[in-house]
């Protein structure tokens, strides 16, 4: 027991100190310290140490079936998000479909309706260039009438003498007369 207190006091190494002082050799001091250190803790600590350990391990399982229950709760909710997003691209590739669809048919009515209005449109290029081609001939008719006209008085005058011309104009008044009864 000697050599215990000697590694904790030393009466000569200080000699200022008036015959008590620490050992400050750490090599000696050390393991002492700490078994006397350990020692304490282990006997007053083991309780609360126990109790420590029993309220981790007791979070830790909460906090384990928190988990568990919050992970079957998004697994829930990925299965029904997946449906959701199965239903939806559903509707979409219906939609895409009947859009697909309505396009085309769209597209097949603006052609028709195109056709239908060149047609009109040609029917009254046909119709414009045959009354054109009408009216040419008419005024055409009507020149050629009246130069024969004008041919046929140029010659009724040159062969008609005053008198033969009298008796005509007489005739044709005759005939309108007899026209009017």
């Amino acid at each position: 027991m000697k050599s215990v207190t000697d590694s904790f006091v030393s009466l000569g190494h200080w000699p200022s100190a008036g015959g008590f002082g620490f050992n400050t050799d750490i090599l000696a001091t050390n393991p002492i310290n700490l078994s006397v250190v350990l020692g304490v803790l282990i006997y007053f600590g083991k309780g609360v140490l126990n109790n420590l350990l029993d309220n981790r391990k007791q979070r830790i399982l909460s906090t384990i079936r928190n988990s568990e229950e919050l992970r079957r709760g998004a697994i829930e909710q990925l299965e029904k998000a997946r449906a959701r997003l199965r239903k939806v691209e559903m509707k979409a590739n219906e939609y895409r479909v009947n859009g697909y669809s309505e396009i085309e048919r769209e597209k097949e009515n603006l052609i028709n309706a195109t056709c239908d209005i060149l047609e009109r449109l040609e029917n009254y290029k046909n119709e414009t260039l045959n009354f054109e081609q009408q009216r040419a001939i008419n005024q055409v008719r009507q020149r050629v009438f009246q130069q024969a006209l004008q041919g046929a008085l140029g010659t009724l005058n040159s062969c008609l003498n005053s008198e033969l011309h009298f008796r005509t104009i007489s005739a044709n008044i005759g005939i309108l007369g007899a026209m009017e009864e």
